[in-house]
């Protein structure tokens, strides 16, 4: 792929950054509204553990292995058969998951009551004491409520993959602000009508029933969104009479649920032992998981979002010099922007997540416990970023075994790591672990990948690597020793460190970027060309 074809990946990508910039922004504003308002302690963790089951099934069925999937086997099946073909496919994939979300729903909300009202029987509580605190109780009573968002937001991640076999980017990504829109209204008006503390459980049930109507919507505009471009599912006699592509679809997602069931297992696990360190754990891992989830939606999403549809493309002409050349060149770009953001992370966690989250409920407590899990899912964000882009060169080949087994190693690893780390460093520990079983999981694929013959260009890789992390230092160090000035100077009554904080963003962005220019590194060149590219 030519150096002007690798530059519309990375504008496509940007233009997907933006829409998902704007979600995460509005997410920011979220956790925000979120902290303020819910705490951080038992009501924060019922709502962030009962909301994490209906996500746990949008990143295995939405946006897991089943969307992944389906980006190969469309843009095959549309090469080899056409588009009618596609639609015919797709309303068999349609009728069927959706027919498998509803059973999940009714399950997981039938086993919520069940639980709830076991737990109510004499000497249930006395055995079992975790079930009758209060985090426990209220999520099993929100989990039926929210567990049909499963079934809208799956559906959803499905869609949007069809779209970007389409080339479509953009506009499903926009769809994704609702949820955070209607989050954000419920929160804001709580806040304005100064919801008492005894209210918030009752007051979580509103919310939930914001969640509902947003996964619906959003559910709506991504099927216009198929019409529109001619891949609505096309019902009928003739397209159920050919189930092949269910066993196709099979054997490519089979694998990679595996992986991604143990994947969300493992997030069950963190947030199962984090229950059992206090009610500020959850809510400490949950927020700043959010907060560090910005850099990697922002660009290491979006790139792969891309990545994907292009390396499937090139993968069906057999083109494995595109592929490699398309890997390395967004492994050079992950670096050049996530390594900075993982590094202002670190160095300045304390006035992030105290100009986001404290305030109204949200104590000095709460802050406090942050702290550890701030600095090490900071430091793990390259690591997180670089997992997305190297994923796709798997995928796109339709080798879903060896990410499987790389995902397992690396949540066996995380699960001892939790086990040895979460006692002395609390839920420090588990950011900790989580950070180096990714570490993990990345050595093994790009050892794969190596032995497969990709030429990775280690040193030129090390070098992009290392660049940016000395760059990101040397600006960020003396700048950690400055903030203090700035803030004193830069506090005002309404808006508090606000100002200070964007000054300081603005140096360190400048400070890096001239760094590069000063040293005329090849990416920001890259960087910016992506911008005037217009083809």
């Amino acid at each position: 792929m030519t150096e002007k074809s690798r530059l519309g990946i990375l504008k496509s990508s940007f233009g997907v950054s933006i829409a998902t910039l704007l979600s995460r922004v509005l997410g920011l504003v979220r956790v925000m509204c979120e902290a303020r308002v819910l705490g951080g302690g038992s009501v924060a963790s019922a709502w962030f553990l009962a909301f994490a089951i209906p996500n746990l099934f949008r990143r295995l069925l939405g946006e897991g292995a089943l969307g992944t999937a389906l980006i190969p086997l469309v843009t095959q099946t549309e090469n080899d058969a056409g588009p009618e073909k596609v639609r015919r496919d797709l309303a068999v994939i349609f009728s069927v998951l959706s027919g498998v979300l509803a059973l999940i729903v009714v399950l997981v909300a039938g086993g919520a009551i069940g639980l709830r009202s076991l737990s109510e029987l004499p000497g249930v509580a006395e055995r079992f004491p975790i079930l009758g605190t209060e985090r426990i109780q209220l999520a099993l009573h929100l989990l039926p409520l929210l567990m049909p968002y499963a079934f809208f937001i799956c559906l959803v991640g499905v869609v949007g993959a069809v779209l970007n076999t389409r080339r479509v980017f953009v506009l499903p990504a926009l769809g994704a602000l609702l949820l955070n829109l209607f989050l954000i209204g419920g929160l804001a008006a709580a806040r304005l009508l100064a919801v008492p503390g005894e209210e918030l459980p009752q007051f979580l049930s509103a919310l939930a029933v914001l969640v509902l109507l947003s996964g619906a919507i959003q559910l709506g505009f991504v099927l216009v969104l198929l019409w529109r471009y001619g891949r609505f599912p096309l019902l009928g006699r003739k397209s159920f009479a050919d189930w092949s592509v269910l066993r196709q679809l099979w054997k490519l997602v089979l694998p990679g649920m595996i992986g991604g069931a143990a994947l969300q297992i493992s997030f069950l696990v963190d947030r199962t032992l984090a229950i059992w360190l206090g009610p500020q754990a959850v809510p400490a891992l949950t927020n700043v998981d959010r907060i560090v989830d910005l850099p990697i939606g922002i660009f290491a999403i979006s790139l792969g979002s891309v990545l994907m549809a292009g390396m499937a493309r090139a993968a069906a002409r057999g083109d494995l010099e595109e592929l490699c050349g398309d890997l390395l060149f967004s492994l050079r770009h992950v670096y050049f922007l996530c390594i900075p953001m993982g590094v202002g992370v670190v160095l300045f966690w304390e006035p992030l997540i105290r100009m986001l989250c404290l305030g109204g409920n949200y104590t000095e407590s709460d802050l406090l416990a942050t702290r550890m899990v701030a600095i090490f899912y900071g430091a793990g964000i390259p690591s997180f970023c670089v997992l997305k882009v190297v994923l796709p060169v798997f995928y796109a080949r339709k080798i879903m075994t060896i990410p499987l087994y790389s995902s397992l190693l690396s949540i066996a690893a995380n699960i001892v790591l939790n086990l040895i780390l979460m006692w002395p460093l609390k839920q420090g520990g588990i950011a900790l672990a989580t950070v180096l079983s990714s570490m993990l999981n990345n050595a093994i694929l790009l050892t794969c990948l190596h032995r497969e013959g990709f030429a990775l260009q280690g040193r030129r890789m090390f070098g992009a690597f290392l660049r940016a992390l000395l760059f990101s230092l040397a600006v960020g160090v003396p700048l950690f020793f400055a903030y203090p000035l700035l803030r004193e100077y830069l506090s005002f009554r309404f808006v508090g460190e606000f100002p200070a904080f964007c000054v300081l963003a603005l140096c360190f962005c400048a400070g890096y970027f001239g760094l590069h220019l000063l040293f005329r590194t090849e990416e920001p060149r890259e960087f910016f060309g992506m911008l005037r590219h217009r083809s």
